[in-house]
């Protein structure tokens, strides 16, 4: 290792914050960390983000910084999992100190944020590449699950659908630039959901008493929808009127293609779930305390896939960057 990567470890170092349950954290061969909690599980998530792949090359330090850890979070709240602990690999194509300044705040903002701890990594030289790890705890029997749905759940999403796809979308035609702030308020709407996914972290906690079933939309609703409906070996019905849709990407791409990205478009990082009926009031509930929107958009039928009357799921998911600019 070079004096340049273990300068650039130490400052990643000087970032972390502490947790009882971390005995040894960054700096050795190897993390000691204290078992889960009594009568709890380890739930495990990796992500792995390549620039130009799933991230334009010129997204700011800070925004790579955020998203790197943001869709990790976003694996353990579909799971109903509490945040703990990560490990980063980063490989990068010179050790530029201020880029790493960035970066850092970035990804310690959002960790700081949800008390998950950075406890070590690893740093090579090469394409800009990052890799997570992060664990959470989770109660037996509490996990949320993919093969849970039942037939008669009503499905429910989070937030808004298809704004980070519609920010791709005008990035690719030359109609925004991720990389500098705008002012006109739609087209910043849209950048930000790109830039900056926020995981649905205590939305998945409270799931726990009420959902039978989650996946986050990483890859678009129906192909994430159709982990859940393969799954549970059932069938999953979406009324394409009910998607939740803002009124920025309806604005920028029309009714037509503000629904296809909200269909297929992924990177939004909301939650879908199932919840039998009669939790229909408790959902609402949910939704007004947490101040999220929470829109039912779908049910659960007998039978095998994803049907929605203006578009069928197809094998392939969300490609991110495959049409690139």
């Amino acid at each position: 290792m070079s004096l340049a990567e273990f300068a650039l470890i130490d400052r990643i170092r000087a970032r972390t914050t502490a947790r009882a349950d971390v005995v040894l954290g960054i700096g050795d061969d190897a993390a000691l960390l204290q078992q889960p909690r009594a009568g709890e599980q380890l739930v495990v998530t990796v992500d792995t983000l390549n620039s130009g792949v799933h991230f334009p090359a010129e997204t700011p330090a800070y925004d790579v910084g955020w998203k790197t850890l943001a869709v990790n979070l976003s694996d353990l709240a579909a799971m109903g999992a509490r945040p703990a602990w990560c490990t980063l690999a980063l490989s990068l194509p010179d050790a530029d100190a201020d880029w790493i300044e960035a970066f850092a705040d970035g990804f310690f903002a959002l960790a700081d944020e949800h008390d998950i701890v950075l406890i070590g990594g690893d740093t090579t030289r090469g394409p800009l590449s990052l890799s997570v790890t992060a664990m959470g705890q989770v109660a037996p029997g509490q996990a949320l699950r993919r093969d849970r749905a039942q037939v008669g759940d009503d499905i429910w999403v989070s937030g808004s659908l298809g704004d980070a796809a519609g920010a791709l979308r005008l990035w690719q035609q030359n109609r925004l630039k991720v990389a500098v702030a705008t002012l006109l308020g739609d087209d910043e709407t849209l950048r930000q959901r790109l830039l900056r996914p926020t995981p649905r972290v205590t939305l998945g906690l409270r799931l726990r008493a009420y959902a039978h079933a989650a996946v986050d939309i990483s890859d678009g609703l129906l192909a994430d929808l159709g982990h859940i409906a393969a799954h549970s070996e059932v069938r999953a019905e979406v009324d394409a009127d009910a998607l939740p849709i803002s009124p920025a990407l309806r604005a920028l791409l029309g009714r037509d293609g503000a629904r296809d990205c909200a269909l297929r478009g992924g990177d939004d990082y909301e939650l879908c779930f199932t919840v039998a009926p009669s939790q229909r009031e408790g959902i609402e509930a949910l939704s007004a305390s947490l101040g999220l929107p929470l829109t039912r958009i779908g049910r659960i039928v007998e039978g095998r896939g994803v049907h929605c009357a203006d578009a069928e799921a197809t094998d392939g998911g969300y490609e991110h960057f495959a049409a690139r600019r």
